[in-house]
């Protein structure tokens, strides 16, 4: 099912990959910090530029091992558009 070489289908994998990554990060982040293991919170930039960097993967995937050049670049696309926004709008997160 992952090996479909389809733009849209890129698009979806580009979106939902730093969605869950951003939450993973954020919920480790808390369980450490609540855990009293460690006194390293990272701020909310943080969380963000880690969930977008995690479509490096996912490209790299897509465009060397399967040679699925449509959904690489659905991918890359939304990578890029996320960046933007980011910093973009920097300013703004809290």
């Amino acid at each position: 099912m992952l090996k479909r070489d389809h733009f849209v289908f890129g698009i979806f994998i580009g979106l939902i990959i730093p969605v869950i990554l951003y939450a993973l990060i954020l919920l480790i982040n808390y369980l450490l910090v609540n855990a009293a293991v460690t006194h390293i919170y990272l701020n909310r930039k943080s969380h963000i530029l880690i969930g977008i960097a995690g479509n490096l993967l996912p490209i790299r995937y897509y465009f060397v091992n399967l040679k699925a050049d449509k959904t690489g670049r659905g991918i890359l696309l939304i990578t890029f558009i996320l960046m933007i926004l980011f910093f973009a709008l920097r300013d703004r997160l809290p």
